[in-house]
């Protein structure tokens, strides 16, 4: 059985058998915690009218984090993939191994005049994850799973870099924040049938417990970035 079947399959029986509660218990990060009110970056880029932009960044398993920003106005295209480690290595069952130095990630394309690169990096810290989780996020342990900003330039290392400073000196979290701000080596689309997973798949026992919380928080906690329509990657 490969990892995604056996991943599924356990959910699935975990959900059957009630023992969920026993993963809640253990787990730091049962789906989303109650979405955190943090301030906006206060270096970022204005919104300005010009060429659609990328942002790279990691959050645990791709599945939620596409799902969220494929909610988000302004963004165009959510790709579930891989970055931080070899084109060679960039396979699902091979990352899975926790050994390739690849994360589990998205690379988000968005208008700049509609939604600026420090709104993405706040819905990533406000709702995506837990940016104080170190490789893991929840249920999910691995460096695969670690939390990731991999900047395209130093306009973009400057903001993440400065961003994370802000929320550790003002205490946003209990404790410090452990993502980390690595140059973009390269990012590599997932296999398909891990694109738009969460939407095709919203009832699935992994997905509904961790992943569509996220969605909800979201929808509460920035209602005028929140689109209905979701963008899909395979359109």
């Amino acid at each position: 059985m490969d990892i995604m079947k056996l991943r599924t399959s356990f959910w699935t029986a975990a959900v059957a058998f009630g023992m969920i509660g026993v993963f809640v218990w253990q787990s730091p990060l049962f789906g989303a915690e109650a979405p955190v009110v943090i301030a906006p970056p206060a270096i970022d880029n204005p919104k300005t009218a010009g060429p659609l932009q990328t942002a790279v960044l990691a959050g645990g398993c791709f599945w939620g984090v596409q799902g969220v920003y494929e909610h988000v106005r302004g963004v165009r295209k959510v790709i579930a993939g891989y970055a931080g480690g070899d084109r060679a290595t960039a396979q699902y069952e091979t990352v899975s191994s926790g050994n390739t130095g690849h994360a589990e990630s998205v690379k988000i394309t968005f208008d700049p005049a509609e939604i600026s690169y420090g709104q993405i990096l706040q819905i990533a810290f406000s709702v995506v994850h837990d940016p104080t989780q170190l490789n893991r996020q929840g249920p999910d342990v691995g460096s695969q799973y670690r939390s990731a900003v991999f900047y395209a330039d130093d306009d973009q290392k400057r903001i993440a870099e400065a961003y994370i400073s802000q929320l550790d000196r003002s205490h946003a979290f209990s404790r410090p924040i452990v993502t980390r701000v690595d140059p973009l080596k390269g990012f590599y689309a997932a296999e398909g049938y891990h694109q738009d997973y969460l939407v095709h798949n919203p009832t699935a026992p992994y997905i509904a417990y961790f992943d569509i919380p996220k969605i909800e928080n979201f929808k509460r906690t920035f209602p005028e970035l929140y689109s209905g329509q979701p963008v899909l990657a395979q359109n």
